[in-house]
């Protein structure tokens, strides 16, 4: 674990001083996983921009995650972090701690009868090869989404016509107390990339449901949506994925794409001239550059079109002064 002198000391709600956290040297001591200072969040987003995390923690296990809350003084701001694929975290980076849970929380467990239980950290692609291997169809969506499964289950992403809620039949959350809940899909609002439920807790693992059928298609069916999405999308390039949702009835990349945005550019920010609803970090673009562009895009098509874009990646942090 890599911390320094300043963590070794009781901590309290009212104890940050110049943004620094702290915590009690023995109450680490029984933690298993990694905490890091400063960690520059530019490493964890697919965007590759981003300012520091004041603390960046990567947990060895679920039990492992629990004891960590249960030790995080009240008021502390927590980010959750997968893939990072729809995320824009500002320049000046983030006042709190980052939990990171991609290549961590990746256990992925075939409970019989059509039952999986995906780990938040599991990769959404790699669930749905793992899915068709064992021969269960309707997975092929998930291949599609450019994040884990906690992101997933956080929005109700979807891709290629399906949508993550439509399968889940548990969740697996944590507390800010560290406590574990098994909650029911009754228990959340799910709309389209939209999920609200009990407040102060988060998405560790999934419950999902599907049907038996000949794997070996659905595979195959998986290689060729993505064959199509790599000619359609600028996927060899830094991007959030979508920046917007798209209106009802319509595609944001259209309307996008009306108003002649298609390369426009800020700093090394730019909207894709594959895609228009990407922006892509053509090298040395800033949080601050995609943030501007995102934001002319928006005006532009109110402008001309009348119509209101919704962001669907999510900006966090502080900007730079």
């Amino acid at each position: 674990m890599n911390m320094n002198s300043a963590l070794a000391t009781t901590f309290y709600a009212e104890e940050f001083r110049n943004n620094r956290l702290i915590i009690d040297a023995d109450k680490l001591t029984e933690l298993k996983g990694e905490l890091l200072e400063a960690e520059p969040m530019s490493k964890h987003t697919s965007w590759r921009v981003g300012g520091p995390a004041d603390y960046y923690y990567k947990p060895a296990d679920v039990n492992d995650l629990a004891k960590f809350l249960s030790i995080l003084p009240e008021g502390l701001s927590i980010y959750w972090v997968g893939l990072g694929s729809n995320l824009l975290v500002r320049d000046a980076g983030i006042r709190g701690v980052v939990i990171m849970t991609s290549g961590l929380l990746n256990e992925f467990e075939f409970m019989g009868e059509g039952l999986f239980r995906l780990e938040a950290g599991v990769s959404c692609a790699k669930a749905a090869r793992h899915i068709a291997k064992v021969d269960y169809i309707g997975c092929e969506f998930f291949a599609g989404i450019p994040g884990t499964i906690g992101g997933a289950l956080a929005m109700n992403a979807g891709a290629f016509g399906g949508e993550t809620w439509d399968k889940v039949v548990a969740l697996e959350t944590l507390d800010i107390h560290g406590r574990q809940h098994l909650r029911r899909p009754d228990e959340y609002s799910v709309s389209y990339r939209h999920v609200e439920g009990p407040k102060n807790e988060w998405f560790v693992a999934g419950h999902f449901k599907f049907e038996a059928g000949d794997g070996s298609k659905t595979l195959a069916g998986i290689k060729e949506l993505l064959a199509k999405r790599n000619a359609s999308q600028p996927t060899n390039q830094p991007s959030c994925g979508s920046v917007f949702r798209n209106p009802e009835n319509d595609y944001a990349a259209r309307l996008i794409e009306a108003c002649g945005l298609k390369d426009t550019s800020i700093g090394g920010a730019c909207v894709s001239g594959k895609h228009a609803n990407f922006i892509v970090n053509t090298g040395g673009a800033t949080a601050s550059d995609i943030e501007s562009l995102i934001e002319k895009v928006a005006a532009t098509v109110k402008d001309v079109h009348g119509v209101e874009l919704v962001r669907e990646a999510h900006i966090i942090g502080d900007k730079s002064e």
